[in-house]
């Protein structure tokens, strides 16, 4: 007899989609299985539950409507498939639920949560709950215009927060996502932000975990209140013109009892081999990229994000310890693949087709790679070979930055190159200048803290910092409290020290972010070919001795050049003549030493007349005081 034939008469699991599902290609199987409320022909409510488990003797749903008996709600098995479904009238909007999975191997039962609840209960409690309430969005005009604010000529510039550490309630209690959406927007409306990325809001047990250790895939923490309040949250950040981002975790998952590990008593999820199936660094589970409807399930995940809650681009997170079989493994630790490398194929695969499915289904939608090695073409399309991300962390770009920052000034101009390095592949991936959450925790210090000098000079390295981040190609990245120049690392325990928006220097920093948002946002040549080659000419690479860089940012025919200069010196260097590529006067828009700032020059306007004194490869130039530790924009 056919699967068709067998199809109970109300079940959305035609054979169709249960061949999609099988062959790993199923991307919205949040539609057909976990629990979907309903009502019958007589109108009477009800739940439909269907489970994957084909592992397990026998399954029924335990909840508030049956006092969590395991023997009143058996769900059939579909035969063939591993499925297991059923309609229980009792369970109705809102009631808390799990599935008991009798194993069939060595016995024993065990209460689990539906791996595709869409809502669940506040941690440390683990139930999952049937989704009670919709938001109604209202979001239109910024959906009809995204694929204009998410093109890579665009400006992007991203603010990344974690929401319970951004700001807390009275007694220190988490803000709802009704209450953090006010003011989170008018904070980063202020600094002109262009995006916000979250943290993995993702249901996790262990807070601490920052959301990286997630055990529910479709559904946000209830920390902060109901899914239809996270929607609210990102309908109120899109209609005050913010994009937003999600933090998304299909590289390992943690091996909770009541959440995916061994779901139906064997290894379903996670890869059955312990030297590919298990994590090292982070002591969690690694998904089967070569099972069928582990794909489907992971591809359904990444698109209901992107659908339900109308995400504009999924961060997908420690990428590259998907893509290889020796990644944090000794010798003995790992098996090559059946090529004999250490590239995980299965994953490549998956993240080809996860990249494809999405630019498909949403074109207007990116996907961001946390990608720290060389691997080639991590952000080009999937039919030139590559993994077909829209965009890549420049990961190396970062740690070259910040070793020189953490530098004895006196070493410095030694390694002029980790500055310059970057200019030799810029071009090669479309690429997220970083400064996340990562390079302030774990003893690394804060941006501030990396910095050598006096305050002062602290301060105005710290400005250099942003202003070489913002003035180079690539999208931006900063982490929440960048903007206030924290001395102690960031706790997610606690709220970041708004306290500091009161002591000048401080301010400055977050004075300094707002404008070159602003500078940024406004000035084509620093943005529209962040992505190309030409985005970024030298006009002075190899002054190690005096620590001097400058460039010019190009953004193509009609657009006016911006030319940078950045005294990475703790010396003053006046009348330093930079070449120019047009004559005429040349504007400052915007000084790192400016008084509003924090630094000790002055808030009025200055010009400058290019002279006909070559300087390097050009006829013309500016005679220029170079403050040290300073960077400034002209135009």
């Amino acid at each position: 007899m056919s699967a068709k034939k067998t199809d109970p008469p109300d079940s959305p699991l035609t054979a169709e989609a249960l061949t999609r599902f099988r062959e790993g290609r199923e991307a919205r199987l949040h539609d057909l299985l976990g629990a979907h409320p309903e009502m019958d022909s007589d109108a009477e409510s009800g739940t439909r539950f269907a489970v994957w488990a084909p592992g397990a003797k026998k399954v029924s749903v335990i909840g508030d409507f049956n006092d969590w008996d395991r023997s009143r709600a058996p769900l059939r098995r579909r035969r063939g498939t591993g499925i297991f479904e059923g309609r229980v009238p009792e369970a109705g909007a809102g009631d808390l639920y799990k599935f008991a999975v009798h194993a069939r191997r060595r016995g024993g039962v065990a209460d689990r949560a539906d791996p595709f609840a869409r809502a669940t209960e506040e941690p440390p409690r683990t139930a999952s709950r049937i989704p009670a309430g919709a938001h109604e969005w209202q979001d239109s005009e910024w959906m009809a215009s995204r694929a204009g604010r998410t093109d890579r000529a665009a400006p992007i510039a991203i603010y990344e927060v974690h929401p319970g550490s951004w700001r807390r309630g009275p007694g220190g209690r988490f803000l709802t996502w009704r209450e953090l959406a006010p003011q989170l927007i008018e904070h980063v409306c202020a600094l002109g932000f262009t995006h916000v990325e979250f943290l993995p809001v993702m249901e996790h047990p262990f807070y601490g975990s920052w959301g990286y250790q997630c055990t529910a895939f479709f559904a946000p923490t209830a920390r902060y209140g109901p899914p239809e309040d996270f929607a609210y949250l990102v309908d109120a950040l899109h209609r005050a013109g913010v994009g937003v981002i999600l933090d998304w975790v299909p590289s390992h998952f943690p091996a909770d009892e009541h959440a995916l590990a061994r779901f139906d008593g064997t290894p379903l999820y996670e890869h059955p081999d312990p030297k590919r199936g298990y994590h090292p660094d982070w002591k969690s589970l690694v998904f089967d990229y070569g099972r069928p409807e582990v794909r489907s399930f992971l591809l359904s995940s990444a698109l209901y994000w992107l659908e339900h809650y109308h995400a504009d681009a999924l961060r997908v997170d420690a990428v590259a310890s998907m893509l290889y079989l020796d990644y944090s493994r000794e010798e003995g630790e790992w098996e090559p693949n059946r090529l004999g490398g250490n590239e995980n194929l299965e994953a490549v695969d998956f993240l080809q087709l996860l990249n494809e499915t999405i630019y498909r289904e949403f074109p207007d939608a990116h996907t961001i790679a946390e990608e720290s090695t060389a691997w080639p073409g991590v952000s080009h399309p999937v039919y030139d070979g590559g993994l077909g991300f829209g965009f890549k962390w420049d990961m190396g770009w970062m740690n070259d930055t910040l070793a020189w920052f953490s530098r004895p000034v006196k070493e410095r101009s030694a390694h002029h190159d980790e500055l310059t390095f970057r200019a030799l592949y810029a071009a090669r991936e479309n690429y997220v200048l970083p400064l996340s959450h990562d390079e302030v925790v774990y003893g690394k210090g804060t941006l501030l803290g990396r910095m050598r000098g006096s305050e002062r000079e602290r301060f105005a390295d710290l400005r250099l910092l942003l202003g070489y981040m913002y003035t180079l190609p690539g999208k931006k990245l900063l982490f929440m409290g960048g903007e206030l120049a924290p001395e102690a690392e960031w706790d997610h325990d606690a709220e970041l020290p708004w306290e500091l928006t009161a002591q000048p220097r401080h301010a400055g920093i977050a004075a300094w972010v707002a404008a070159l948002n602003g500078v940024y946002r406004t000035e084509p040549a620093l943005h529209r070919r962040d992505c190309e080659e030409g985005g970024l000419e030298w006009i002075e690479a190899d002054d190690a001795e005096r620590s001097v860089l400058s460039w010019i940012r190009a953004g193509g025919e009609g657009v006016d050049p911006v030319v940078v200069v950045a005294n990475f010196s703790p010396r003053e260097h006046r009348g330093y003549r930079v070449g120019v590529p047009h004559e005429g006067t040349w504007a400052e828009l915007l000084s790192s030493e400016a008084a509003r700032f924090g630094g000790s020059g002055s808030d009025a306007p200055v010009e400058y007349r290019a002279e006909p004194v070559p300087a390097g490869a050009f006829s013309r130039s500016l005679a220029l005081d170079l403050p040290p530790r300073s960077i400034r924009i002209l135009r």
